[in-house]
């Protein structure tokens, strides 16, 4: 369904419509942002996203990859609020979230365009409202389609995406909030018309089954919005962009493969990295030593000289990666010699750090993870103010990504959008695990540090993290493991899956799926590819082979520790629970803080207190904490007829004197309560100051209480 409206200045303004998962979706083009390529705006509900690409006219030079660049970004007033800093009112860098978005959005689209296209698009996608119903990134994600398809960039598209949950045993395609409240299963699937491009999902432990099922059903959800995409770009009748293509050199492709020809094979697969690295390096050196100096304008006396040396560069690398493909797909044979299904060695060890709460180091051929937990009060909680968020997280896991990992020299930098990415997944797969609050009251940060990289750190990082909590003492429930499939898809359609991919088979392979879970099921899934799709059966049988790949890793972890430690670090600190009246709290606080201040300056401890009473007390002294408790018992208790007290006197008065008998609770000792005999003036007996046990006689219907220094010595 579309419709027509004249704007103004001239431009049409064209309406197009289809229903999406029950609700009718909305895209408009031509109505903002004029200058750029292609603009639509798409509404959903009350949500609307500003979807816009920009395509440069000619290829950027001397660069070798693909200058795509997708942004999402988060306005707070989408959704009426402003931002709760004190200091920072207007966006500013990204949200964690918002990063995470944007490589959502980016790794489907990425794929459609064509081998060798260098010049630079950016797609934006700048959400203008958000209902607070559904969850705005697959909008975002069909806005920078939408924009893409009539920008007349060569994109081979639509894609577009969806969320699906289960709810009480049923799956949900495009869930809303509250239903993903009551959801096991956060999946985002895009996919084209034919294929799947990307999936993403955290899970509470949902079976491999389930998953594929609930992959079929967003792909099916999608397929509207995919056709709208389509009549768009037909009715406007788009006209594609002029181009060029960046290609290798064939013919240099040819020489280097006619030269190596006999001597690949065998000589360059060993299970030893180093070995298979410096046979390819001396290949390479060889290679380039004949025809890679090049010539001079009219010199003709090099062999091969008609190619540039990076001519001849690239075509050694595309030699080596078909040999790479060859061999997986005809020989079974891997490039360290495994068969597909085989797992690298594994090792790991806990408990090498000695200041850390927890570490463990996990170690998969020669990708290895050092993991390090921290324990901290909830008060260390990360706070979240994002357009769509206003809450606390308590388990946060950071990943990082140095460049001696590689055997690069690279600057040391904040993480980019990999790091954060790797990170979030990792927290996804074991966030499932992770104890409530109210059997473990901590924040928990874990860090892995990828030490040495060749494949899957991300995964690895998951299993790092695992043995690193249980060496701290989290009493997760489950432990996890994680494991990468790659893929090598023949033109004739015949492909091999292959568990534990390493760097070689990622870079010649053409797609990387990682999958993390317990025993009982996955808790966390992303897959990435290079071809236009995959299909859910290629998806089915990746699984079910990650499923046993990630059996054996788990066995070697539990190996090393198989369940959590019983008692926390002894730098650790320990945290005391107790319960008050909410009645109480002002009490514990005081005036501007000034009682919790003393408590903690005098003890030493940390305290924490929720709205519901609940006191958290941490500290990495047992004393300093029952200090504390028995203190903040002092300030709540409420006060016991009959029970005696040591008081002080604070005021003497003609009729008796009030005196102090638990924290900010007075009573009066009247002049007949003071002694046995008869008190004729009260300050004969008593000063101010004075220390005295009393007994409560009793709490008057004013709560006035009586107290008797007489009573307390009989």
């Amino acid at each position: 369904m579309s419709q027509q409206i004249i704007h103004p200045f001239g431009g049409k303004t064209r309406v197009f419509e289809t229903e999406f998962c029950g609700r009718k979706l909305k895209i408009e083009t031509g109505k903002m942002a004029f200058l750029a390529d292609g603009a639509v705006t798409v509404t959903y509900g009350d949500t609307m996203v500003l979807g816009t690409a920009v395509v440069a006219n000619s290829p950027r030079d001397g660069i070798d990859f693909f200058p795509l660049l997708i942004d999402y970004e988060e306005r707070m007033y989408a959704a009426g609020k402003i931002s709760g800093s004190r200091f920072l009112k207007r966006e500013g860098r990204a949200s964690e979230q918002a990063t995470l978005t944007a490589r959502l959005i980016d790794r489907p689209i990425r794929p459609l365009f064509p081998k060798g296209y260098r010049n630079d698009i950016q797609a934006v996608a700048t959400v203008l409202s958000v209902d607070m119903v559904h969850s705005p990134d697959v909008i975002g994600m069909i806005a920078a389609s939408s924009a893409l398809m009539i920008s007349g960039a060569p994109f081979d598209g639509p894609v577009a995406g969806v969320h699906v949950a289960r709810v009480g045993g049923k799956l949900i395609a495009y869930p809303t909030y509250e239903e993903m409240e009551k959801s096991d299963l956060d999946l985002v699937v895009a996919g084209t018309k034919d294929a799947i491009m990307m999936v993403e999902a955290g899970a509470d432990q949902v079976d491999e089954a389930t998953m594929v099922e609930a992959i079929e059903l967003a792909h099916k959800s999608i397929q509207p919005v995919i056709e709208l995409q389509e009549q768009i770009k037909q009715e406007l009748d788009v006209q594609p962009k002029e181009y060029e293509l960046h290609h290798h050199n064939k013919d240099a492709e040819a020489l280097i493969n006619g030269y190596l020809k006999d001597r690949l094979g065998q000589a360059i697969r060993h299970e030893n990295q180093y070995l298979r690295h410096d046979a390819i390096k001396n290949l390479r050196r060889e290679v380039m030593d004949k025809y890679g100096a090049g010539i001079e304008e009219g010199d003709h006396g090099a062999e091969g000289g008609q190619f540039s040396p990076d001519d001849i560069e690239t075509a050694f690398g595309k030699v080596i990666d078909k040999e790479i493909r060859r061999a997986i797909l005809d020989d079974n044979a891997r490039p360290d010699g495994r068969d597909p299904v085989q797992i690298r060695p594994i090792s790991g060890e806990v408990g090498l750090i000695p200041r850390a709460h927890g570490s463990g180091l996990f170690t998969r051929g020669t990708t290895q993870v050092l993991n390090i937990t921290t324990l901290a009060s909830t008060s260390y909680a990360q706070l979240i103010d994002t357009m769509e968020q206003d809450t606390q997280k308590r388990y946060m896991h950071h990943y990082n990504f140095p460049g001696y990992s590689t055997g690069e020299v690279r600057p040391m930098r904040s993480p980019g959008r990999r790091e954060i990415g790797h990170g979030a997944l990792a927290e996804r797969a074991l966030l499932p695990v992770i104890p409530e609050v109210e059997d473990f009251p901590y924040t928990i940060r874990t860090v892995s540090e990828a030490i040495a990289s060749n494949g899957s750190t991300s995964m690895a990082s998951v299993c790092g993290s695992t043995m690193s909590l249980m060496d701290a003492g989290v009493p997760i429930k489950k432990p996890v493991a994680g494991i990468a499939m790659g893929l090598v898809l023949g033109d004739d359609g015949k492909y091999v899956i292959l568990s534990d991919i390493q760097g070689a088979e990622d870079f010649a392979g053409d797609m990387d799926f990682k999958v993390a879970g317990t025993e009982d099921g996955i808790t966390a899934l992303q897959m990435d590819i290079k071809v236009k799709g995959i299909t859910p059966e290629v998806m089915k049988q990746a699984l079910a082979q990650a499923k046993d790949g990630r059996a054996h890793i788990m066995s070697k972890m539990l190996g090393v520790i198989d369940k959590p430690r019983a008692e926390l670090a002894d730098h650790a600190p320990r945290i005391s629970k107790m319960m008050i009246s909410p009645d109480s709290i002002k009490d514990v606080i005081g005036k501007g803080g000034e009682t919790i201040n003393k408590i903690i300056a005098e003890t030493g401890v940390e305290i924490d207190i929720e709205d519901s009473g609940l006191v958290m007390i941490a500290s990495t002294s047992g004393e300093a904490a029952k200090e504390a408790m028995a203190w903040i018992e002092r300030l709540t208790a409420r006060p016991e007829v009959g029970k005696i007290y040591k008081g002080r006197v604070v005021k003497i008065m003609e009729f008796g004197a009030f005196v102090q008998f638990m924290p900010g609770k007075d009573g009066l000792v009247h002049v007949s309560q003071i002694a046995d005999h008869r008190v004729e003036r009260v300050s004969d007996e008593l000063k101010e100051g004075d220390e005295v046990a009393v007994k409560l006689m009793e709490i008057d219907d004013k709560g006035r209480a009586n107290l008797s220094i007489k009573a307390a010595k009989a």
